[in-house]
Formats: C-alpha cells, structure tokens, sequence
C-alpha cells in the first residue's frame, strides 16, 4: 500500500511539475508577443508595420498551436490579427482586413470559451472593440450593443485597467457620449503601470490624450 501511495503521489509531482514547465514557457512565449507587438505598433514606422505584423502572426499561431487549451494565446493571436487588419493598405489589402478581423473574433470567442476571465478579461474587451470598429452587415459584423455588452463585462473584469477603459471611452465618443467618455478616458489615465509593459502604457496613453483633445475640441 505505502508502495503505491508513494508511486501516485510521485507521478502527481510529475504532473505538477510538467504543468509549472508548461505555463512558464507558455508565459515567456506570451510576452515575447507581446514585446514585439508593442514594438511593431508603438515604434515602428507605418511603412514597416505591414510586414512586421505579418510576420508575427504567424508567429502567434506557433504559440497558440503549442498551447490548443489555454486561452491567453489565443487572446494574443486575436489582437495581432485585429492590429494587423489595421494596417493593411491598398484594396487587397483591405478586403483581407475584413478576413484578418472575422478571424480575430472567432480567436476571442475561442478564448472566452476556455477562460472568460483570462487576462483579466481582455478577450471581452478586445471582442467589444471590434464590435464598434467594424462595418455592420452585410459588410461584416458591426453591431454597437454587442460592442457595449462585451466592452462593459471586460470592464466589470478589469475596472481599473488602461486599456478597458481606454476602449470603452473610444466607445463612448465613437458614439457621441462625450461627457461620459471624458470621464472613463481619464480614469484610464489613472490605471496602475503595468510590469514590463512600459511602451504599451505609453502608446496608450499618448492616443488618450489624443482622445481628450478631440472631446475638448467638440465641446
């Protein structure tokens, strides 16, 4: 019996022990995404950003197919290929944007399924920004009460979060509520720095200034 016992409880350590390797690469694997998207969008020029995003998307894809059950990837993939779309150019380029944004919903989607609350809820936040930034049908699939709906659960997730409120503040002078939008725009200015994402809180912060003097100027 102790014979056993002592076999279960070694293969639980093993098991444990594979699950930590597996989330720490996983990890490491999520914040060199992360760098090199900050990097491409924040300080890369517009020329160059095609490619670069290009390039890592497939990179992302690596990721999410070495990781199938965990949804931070897929929450990374989504945003590459929602960025991506972005900055596609020209007509092909365009109509592929419209592909590029169907498969970073169906990436977040994906992602809520597995952990609605991952990353503190990013994948609803992200969802919610497409929803609002999209065309609405027959073009794609635009609609602004998702696009409230899901902006307002990732806020509920992550209250404090720069780029919750950031997005939801978009939403807000996107659809004409400037006051409130001022308000949340300046709550995001608030939000804690994150470890190890000083240029993203940067860029982040300079397209809400960006923001507030648009709001200030419609006033």
């Amino acid at each position: 019996m102790n014979i056993v016992r002592k076999t279960l409880l070694g293969l639980m350590l093993v098991c444990l022990s594979f699950s930590n390797a597996v989330f720490a690469g996983m990890n490491e694997d999520i914040v060199e995404l992360q760098k090199s998207w900050e990097k491409l969008k924040y300080q890369t020029p517009a020329a160059s950003q095609e490619k670069g995003f290009e390039e890592l998307l497939e990179q992302s894809k690596t990721v999410t197919a070495q990781y199938p059950d965990q949804a931070e990837p897929l929450i990374w993939q989504g945003i590459i290929e929602a960025t991506f779309a972005g900055v596609r150019n020209g007509i092909s380029g365009q109509l592929a944007a419209l592909s590029l944004v169907k498969n970073a919903k169906n990436s977040f989607d994906k992602a809520i399924k597995i952990d609605p609350e991952a990353s503190n809820g990013s994948a609803y936040t992200s969802l919610g920004s497409l929803y609002y930034q999209v065309p609405s049908w027959p073009i794609s699939f635009g609609d602004h009460k998702k696009a409230n709906e899901y902006l307002s659960k990732g806020l509920e997730l992550n209250p404090d979060g720069i780029d919750s409120n950031y997005f939801y503040g978009d939403y807000l002078y996107k659809t004409g509520d400037l006051s409130k939008a001022e308000k949340v725009l300046r709550k995001a200015l608030q939000a804690s720095p994150r470890e190890g994402r000083e240029v993203a809180d940067e860029g982040r912060k300079k397209e809400i200034n960006d923001l507030l003097k648009k709001i200030a100027e419609k006033k």
